[in-house]
């Protein structure tokens, strides 16, 4: 351990360089982690937020946010089956935001009955969940900076129509470049102009007593023409259709990925060189006795001395660049365990980086150190 660091420390220039490289990789494994995983809790999260047991979905549906139309007797049917304890109806359509000095954005409007979830953004009256303020809709606070909307309540329009943003909510940023806004279904239904024997989605919670399985596949039985899933099901859908067949995912991770290689290019070379400097220091060990097992733990000690230093490093440098993120990109999102498993990886990446460098410190022979 000593030799190790003995010979780090005769170049720091080079110890301080190569830390900060691998600092650099850490850096951006976690910053690209918190990305994805930021972007996954996003892509489900009005999902998550509703209180049912079973998501009632039109055929062809590939996420949450691209909603289409099903025939709104699918409710009356619904409330039938045994073991449904009650059923609410969603819609989500794109519509046309306008404020007073005329300004215009697109939203996503999304409207819910008032049982659809207590964490749920519905606007409530006085703050009640028996009754919705008409005319009224909820948006994120990261969302209202974006719409100009900085008092509430504030006059808006939507599809010509009028309304008013009520309060605003958190976590509910949107990843699609269109906020999210929340309203009542019969308010969202009158501004999207969809009629009143369509919907989007229907929640199921199931009653007590009942396997939720058992009832999925009664309701699945009697309505053959739409989807019957369990509202993880439902959220893992729309995360894997955000994730794989949008190609975000796959740009996130490829980003980490050539993080980690960078890394390793970058401490392979210098370990590689160190390890080349010091030849004649291991030979000399191997003349005097030294085992390919010591050598070997001699070069790897080294780098992972890297590994330690730029780690360390690198999460102190993530932590506040994510939290600075987060006033542009409000889903980013980084948990503890990324941190602890990105660092997994950092030491992989130095251990991989001193395989060549092993394998050229054993092979030296030892009368190598009695030549002119």
């Amino acid at each position: 351990m000593r030799l190790a660091l003995q010979n780090l420390l005769h170049d720091r220039l080079r110890m301080v360089v190569t830390s900060l490289g691998v600092a650099f990789a850490v850096f951006l494994m976690i910053f690209q982690g918190s990305l994805l995983i930021g972007f996954v809790n996003a892509a489900g999260r009005i999902i998550e937020a509703t209180d049912s047991d079973l998501w009632i979905a039109p055929r062809g549906v590939v996420c949450f946010d691209f909603a289409t139309a099903m025939d709104g007797r699918f409710e009356d049917i619904a409330r039938g089956v045994a073991g449904v304890q009650s059923v609410d109806r969603l819609s989500v359509n794109f519509v046309d935001y306008r404020i007073p000095d005329g300004q215009q954005r697109i939203v996503v409007l999304v409207g819910a009955d008032p049982h659809v979830g207590s964490r749920f953004p519905v606007p409530y009256l006085n703050g009640s969940q028996q009754s919705v303020e008409p005319e009224a809709i909820l948006l994120d606070e990261t969302s209202a900076k974006a719409l100009d909307v900085h008092t509430v309540p504030s006059e808006v329009e939507i599809n010509g129509l009028r309304a008013h943003v009520a309060g605003t909510v958190s976590g509910f940023s949107s990843f699609l470049g269109s906020p999210y806004a929340f309203s009542s279904y019969e308010d969202a239904a009158r501004y999207s102009r969809t009629s009143s024997d369509k919907v989007a989605y229907l929640t199921v919670r199931v009653a007590n007593g009942y396997d939720v399985e058992s009832v999925r596949k009664k309701l699945a039985a009697e309505l053959p023409e739409v989807n019957v899933w369990t509202r993880g099901e439902f959220e893992r859908r729309s995360q894997l259709y955000w994730v794989g067949q949008t190609g975000a995912g796959a740009a996130i991770l490829t980003a980490a990925v050539l993080a980690f290689l960078i890394g390793l290019v970058l401490v392979s070379q210098t370990v590689y060189a160190t390890t080349l400097e010091r030849v004649e220091e291991f030979a000399t060990l191997k003349a005097l006795g030294a085992s390919k097992g010591f050598i070997a733990m001699v070069v790897m000690v080294q780098a992972l001395a890297f590994g330690v230093a730029g780690g360390v490093a690198g999460v102190l440098i993530a932590m506040p660049i994510v939290q600075i993120a987060q006033k542009a990109v409000a889903w980013i999102y980084m948990p503890v365990w990324l941190v602890a498993g990105v660092l997994v990886p950092a030491f992989a990446m130095c251990v991989l980086a001193s395989v060549v460098s092993i394998r050229a410190a054993v092979s030296v022979e030892p009368a190598r150190v009695f030549r002119a």
